[in-house]
This record gives structure tokens, C-alpha cells and sequence, in this order.
């Protein structure tokens, strides 16, 4: 039987990582989640708080109600209201040929979409509670990326219908 190969890794430099709950603690949000990477890496590449994009997105009080996880719809048009573009870098038959690694994902503030996980990617470095990389060779999936700096339809406490229709 022949065997498939998956491309040399040899030599990837996986990507730098820091620490980075998105505000979560801050937020008031005392246990710590692996759950929440949608609004974390959503907090953290566009710069609004946890608490503003857990209401978005979830909705409700501030306890923790298990594996919540957040739709793609939901995460998805949040950062369409705000301008962002995707980017897919993976299709069907098309292979792994990005990787959450140094190097292969552009400059900026980035929500990167990998097999059952968001991350937000600045300038090249990888925020998250934990490396998801896998040791640079993490597929990526695609990624969201900042259309503009422009982020004021979500300022200020009214809440859209798209908001409206993905809290729980």
C-alpha cells in the first residue's frame, strides 16, 4: 500500500506564541475556559473587550455554562458587520498548504480558523490561552483579516439584529 504524503515539515519554524485570555479574567469571568476561543480570538484581534463580544455573541450573564462554543454564523457575521474579510487558504482536494506557522500568514490582526479552533494572530505572533500550532503544523483553514481600522457600528450599547438573533 502506498502511503500519502503529507509534506516535509522539516525546517518549519512554528509561529511565536503569548499568553493571551482576551480580557477574559478581567471581564469578571473567574474560571478559565477552553471553550470560549471564538470570543476570545474575536476579542483579541479586534480590540473590544471580552465582555462586548461575549454579549454579542453569547449573550447573557457572566457564568460560564459549559461547552457553549459559538455558532459560525454567529462569529462570522460579527466580523462581517465590522468590515472584516476572509481569506480561505485551504479548499476541497486542495491540501493543507498553510500552517499556523512563521511566515505563512500576512502581517495584521488576524481570527484564524483551524480544525475546531479560532485564534487570533497579530503581526505574525499567535495570542491565545495555549499554542495551538502544533509545533507549526497546524492546517490552516483561512483567516479573517481587518478591512479597516473603522470599527463603529459595534461602539455603544445598542445591539444589531444580527447580535440579537446570536445570543443565547
Amino acid at each position: 500500500m502506498k502511503s500519502k504524503s503529507r509534506g516535509s515539515n522539516l525546517g518549519a519554524v512554528p509561529m511565536k506564541w503569548v499568553f493571551d485570555d482576551g480580557g477574559r479574567v478581567a471581564a469578571g469571568y473567574v474560571r478559565p475556559s477552553n471553550v470560549d476561543c471564538a470570543v476570545r480570538a474575536v476579542a483579541i484581534a479586534t480590540g473590544q473587550s471580552y465582555d462586548f463580544v461575549h454579549h454579542a455573541l453569547v449573550g447573557g450573564p457572566k457564568y460560564d455554562r459549559g461547552a457553549i462554543g459559538v455558532a459560525k454564523d454567529c462569529w462570522k457575521g460579527f466580523l462581517r458587520e465590522f468590515g472584516w474579510l476572509w481569506t480561505p487558504t485551504m479548499g476541497i482536494g486542495t491540501g493543507c498548504r498553510v500552517h499556523l506557522r512563521d511566515g505563512e500568514l500576512p502581517q495584521g490582526r488576524l481570527v484564524v480558523s483551524c480544525s475546531r479552533h479560532l485564534v487570533a494572530v497579530v503581526d505574525g505572533v499567535i495570542h491565545d490561552t495555549y499554542d495551538p500550532s502544533r509545533n507549526g503544523t497546524r492546517c490552516v483553514y483561512g483567516y479573517y483579516r481587518e478591512k479597516t481600522r473603522e470599527l463603529s457600528p459595534w461602539l455603544g450599547e445598542s445591539r444589531s439584529k444580527h447580535s440579537q438573533e446570536c445570543s443565547h
